[in-house]
């Protein structure tokens, strides 16, 4: 049987993405452009190259969701628009109001995005799906790092928190948590690939494992076992969660891997008023 020819890279659609917010935005684009790249896709830098220009976006704060409308809405013209990641589940009637899309989906990693492109560039205008994922993307899925000494890697997405004014549950979703072992592989492979710093990062650290019987202290142990020179920086957390793994959790902290950097994010206030924001600290 002779063999299907496939189209040169070089004649595949330019692709540009643009992030936004927090480093888990970041290592979702690092995924998509790895996916991408991996379907023959070309991933450019170049804005003004491109054919399709991605927007992975955060709406956790407001002037960032501003200047991501206002970026969307001065994009070159003759450019096909994806609007990526957690605003168009959060101000989806903001984004159909004021910019023109040819698709708007959440968080998109693996085969979701390249569905969404090929839709594109078949035509399609002001698609919408922001059907949720039902499992966790792999986390073997291809990266593109534009740093290669560094690796940032999702240990979990969603959270357990239910506070009154947060948008990120309705963005990622509740808590669902890689396997030590896996994300000890990723570390393992990305090493064995250059990566000399892992960001291990999500929307609260702290909550990592709670949904499969682990914690954070214990994976952070896993990876400072895996063989190498290397150095591991904890993301964010929610101070309420790390009460009852406090001590373990110094103990892990005090291998030489792991940077001694903590960001506990606290709220101070009126007893009334943080109540009514229902923070739990």
């Amino acid at each position: 049987m002779p063999r299907q020819a496939t189209t040169p890279r070089t004649q595949m659609p330019k692709i540009h993405i643009k992030t936004y917010g927090c480093s888990s935005n970041t290592a979702d684009t690092q995924t998509l452009a790895g996916t991408l790249n991996q379907a023959g896709y070309n991933i450019t830098d170049s804005e003004t190259d491109a054919d399709i220009i991605i927007y992975n976006t955060c709406a956790v704060k407001g002037p960032t969701e501003n200047r991501i409308i206002n970026d969307i809405r001065h994009t070159p013209k003759g450019k096909k628009v994806i609007v990526a990641g957690c605003l168009p589940k959060i101000s989806l009637q903001r984004l159909q109001k004021e910019t023109h899309f040819g698709a708007a989906v959440g968080p998109a990693p693996g085969e979701k995005i390249l569905q969404t492109v090929k839709q594109v560039l078949d035509g399609a205008e002001n698609i919408v799906d922001l059907t949720p994922l039902k499992d966790l993307p792999p986390i073997t899925l291809p990266k593109m790092r534009k740093n290669p000494a560094v690796s940032i890697i999702p240990i979990n997405t969603g959270c357990l928190g239910s506070c009154a004014y947060c948008c990120v549950v309705q963005a990622r979703g509740k808590l669902q948590s890689y396997s030590v072992p896996d994300i000890v592989k990723r570390v393992q492979t990305d090493y064995a690939e250059g990566a000399k710093e892992f960001w291990l990062t999500s929307q609260d650290t702290a909550s990592y494992g709670r949904d499969i019987k682990t914690d954070l202290a214990a994976l952070l142990c896993a990876v400072a076992d895996v063989e190498g020179d290397f150095r591991v920086r904890v993301g964010m957390m929610t101070p309420n969660l790390v009460t009852d793994i406090q001590e373990r959790l110094i103990g892990a902290f005090e291998n030489q891997k792991i940077f001694k950097f903590l960001h506990l994010p606290v709220q101070s206030g009126d007893n009334s008023v943080l109540k009514g924001m229902r923070r739990f600290y």
